[in-house]
């Protein structure tokens, strides 16, 4: 397996941002050295490379080699096999390094190898069975090449938490005196979940969850079919919609586009929540109608945009 060229990389990035609505995404595949095949989302890559030397620094949690100097910036650089724990693999970081950008933080991710870049149905990326999670959870969903092996997906914004560490929680605003309100959310990520009921929690604003895009729109569907049955418009029930983009089996892009063009669901906002926070991922979302797009993990600025819909 050749690593692929950067420049290659992002032609298909650019042919990535097309996709949106169609239920569609591109995976850079790769290996940690055992027999298992991996895979990211094309738009956390800005490149692939050789291994550079990395500069070890102290008091670093396990699977953090270091850090290098990439372009002016210190990055932290991290095995992932290590990091997971996976057994099996050979000995040794790892001989490439993929570099990702997402939730608003750059880092390497060291890797045995990288195989190619496919295109793959979100209907197609299932959420893991609990014997295949393995690897602490870290595995957020799985799905399948055409000759029969299975693709892992890695919670990679779970790697970068435990990274990073969790921030405390900002003290943050609280809804009007005498007023309630109930919001719906979807995301596959067991991190994003955990922080988007916090952030509710210290608002005081109810909330229905999903953890996928299917499951959402279902029970979206169902909602807004007993709304109707009871002839009471839905937004009584729930006042804003928050989405992932990234979810198994129907992606934030798609279950946005269901809301938006179902009458059903008029006068309430969809905010896209996303870890893909760059230009091209927004302008995804607005091809699609999200009303407003929040980067994770950012509690005060989430909790902001929740706030000035619900007061309108």
């Amino acid at each position: 397996m050749n690593p692929l060229e950067p420049n290659k990389l992002l032609e298909a990035v650019d042919a990535r941002t097309k996709l949106a609505g169609s239920n569609k995404m591109e995976l850079l595949l790769f290996s940690l050295g055992t027999h298992e095949t991996f895979g990211i989302n094309v738009f956390k890559v800005r490149e692939v490379s050789p291994t550079p030397p990395i500069t070890m620094t102290p008091n670093m949690p396990a699977g953090v080699e270091g850090v290098i100097s990439l372009r002016g910036s210190i990055i932290p650089v991290i095995s992932l096999a290590r990091f997971i724990k996976l057994e099996g693999a050979p000995p040794g970081i790892g001989a490439t390094m993929i570099v990702t950008e997402f939730s608003r933080h750059t880092q390497g991710f060291l890797v045995q190898d990288v195989d190619r870049i496919i295109r793959v149905d979100w209907d197609k990326v299932k959420p893991p069975e609990n014997m295949l999670a393995g690897q602490d959870g870290m595995i957020t969903a799985i799905t399948e090449l055409e000759d029969g092996r299975l693709v892992s997906i890695l919670d990679v914004e779970r790697v970068l938490v435990e990274v990073l560490g969790e921030k405390a929680m900002p003290v943050l605003p609280q809804m009007e005196a005498g007023r309630e309100a109930t919001i719906f959310f979807a995301d596959d990520s067991s991190v994003a979940r955990k922080e988007i009921v916090s952030v509710m929690d210290k608002l005081g604003i109810k909330y229905i969850q999903a953890n996928d895009g299917l499951e959402a729109w279902e029970k979206l569907a169902n909602m807004a079919n007993r709304a109707t049955s009871e002839r009471v418009p839905l937004r009584n029930h729930i006042q804003l919609i928050l989405v992932d983009a990234e979810m198994p089996e129907m992606d934030g892009y798609v279950l946005t586009r269901n809301i938006k063009s179902d009458n059903r669901f008029e006068g309430i906002p969809v905010v896209m929540h996303s870890s893909l926070s760059s230009e091209a991922n927004r302008t995804m979302g607005q091809k699609v109608g999200v009303d407003a797009y929040v980067a994770k993990f950012d509690p005060a600025v989430l909790a902001d945009t929740v706030l000035a819909f619900l007061k309108r």
